[in-house]
């Protein structure tokens, strides 16, 4: 089976779990989708890179969520979790996902 890239499975989280939160209009089920994808993304990571990136990382999944929301309120939401889901992406890609 084709291992999916940890740059996927972190911006997956991130804009799946709002969408699932969104679409349910139920905040618990989208904190699953994003606790889901965080840990299969911090496995990765940790596999890729050491668990000190993997550390690193899951700060930068958790500060992105949780930076997503005041950014909200100067972008719009969707903008937002694009933008954060983005950063994660291109973070996780350049510390773990290039390596091979």
């Amino acid at each position: 089976m084709a291992r999916i890239p940890s740059s996927l499975v972190a911006a997956t989280g991130l804009i799946g779990g709002f969408g699932v939160a969104r679409a349910t209009k139920k905040r618990e089920l989208g904190g699953v989708a994003l606790l889901a994808a965080g840990a299969v993304a911090a496995t990765q990571w940790k596999r890729a890179a050491g668990p000190t990136t993997a550390v690193a990382l899951t700060g930068l999944y958790v500060a992105a969520f949780a930076g997503s929301h005041p950014l909200a309120k100067k972008l719009g939401a969707w903008p937002s979790v694009l933008t954060v889901a983005s950063g994660v992406a291109v973070a996780s890609w350049a510390a773990a996902d290039r390596r091979g």
